[in-house]
């Protein structure tokens, strides 16, 4: 072999293994994304309950990857193609500048939260669920959504959300985040608006959580630390299907209203950095909430 030939391969081994590492980075900053984009408080939250406070804190390495990672989206959040989910290619596009620019068929919320929260000092018992399915009404500032619950899969989700919305701990909280890429989904549910809030007790373990890790347009499931019993106050409605790892309590389905969701998400949002996770563009807020049996 010429020095010129070594010299040529040298430099396609370096290039080689460039590649690879880069290929290991992609991948590790995709499994970041998929695991705190639910979080609600994010995939490094840490959990500590005082009292009745519920704390939690995002590092700065649970921040969504730069749009490059994600140019070509699917519904595990992954880069290849090859994961793309079965909706068409249109369907899978974020929303166009056009959409989030466009007249917002939603009016602008003008409820608002307790500026003090409620803070509880335990989750119900599980047995107020009953084994039973519920309706879940949930009015908001864009419309009505409606959703069974599942008290007889999920028992303890099912009871918090009887619990927490008999003592009207939702009315007028915000829905703070909407992720537009590689998963598709609007998380409601702390009256803070930040993310972080909580009703001050969290409860586990997961519930319910699909053995293929998708979840289908419709599904109303639990947002959580990374702690599997690291559930509170905070839900997410998925729009569109959605594949995520770690496992999420499913306690519902959007039997009603699942449109106005995607109205919201036609929007995009207020995310500069191309993460597609952020403030919706279009706002809105839960005005009241009711469960009643089924």
């Amino acid at each position: 072999m010429t020095p010129k030939s070594r010299e040529r391969e040298y430099a396609r081994r370096r290039y080689s293994d460039w590649q690879k590492k880069q290929a290991v980075k992609m991948e590790r900053r995709r499994r970041q994304r998929q695991t705190a984009i639910i979080a609600g408080v994010a995939a490094a939250a840490v959990l500590v309950v005082v009292g009745t406070v519920l704390i939690v804190n995002r590092s700065k390495d649970d921040q969504a990857p730069a749009a490059v990672a994600t140019t070509s989206p699917s519904a595990s959040a992954s880069p290849s193609a090859s994961a793309s989910p079965s909706a068409s290619a249109d369907a899978s596009q974020s929303p166009s500048a056009a959409a989030a620019a466009g007249p917002n068929p939603c009016p602008a919320p003008t409820v608002k939260a307790p500026a003090t929260p409620q803070s509880f000092p335990a989750a119900p018992d599980p047995a107020l669920a009953g084994g039973k399915s519920w309706k879940l009404a949930l009015t908001t500032t864009c419309g009505a959504i409606e959703a069974t619950l599942f008290g007889d899969k999920a028992p303890k989700a099912v009871s918090n959300a009887i619990f927490l919305s008999g003592k009207k701990f939702w009315d007028g909280s915000p829905c703070h985040r909407l992720t537009t890429e590689g998963i598709y989904v609007l998380q409601c549910g702390d009256p803070t608006g930040t993310g972080s809030g909580g009703p001050g007790y969290s409860f586990g373990p997961v519930e319910n959580a699909p053995a293929n890790q998708k979840y289908p347009a419709g599904t109303l499931a639990m947002a959580r630390t990374q702690d599997p019993n690291g559930n509170g106050s905070q839900f997410f409605i998925v729009y569109k299907e959605t594949s995520l790892p770690g496992g999420y309590t499913i306690f519902g389905k959007i039997t009603k209203g699942l449109d106005i969701v995607q109205k919201v998400a036609d929007g995009g949002t207020d995310n500069a950095n191309g993460s597609g996770d952020g403030k919706p563009n279009r706002p809105v807020s839960l005005v009241s909430t009711a469960v009643s049996a089924a």
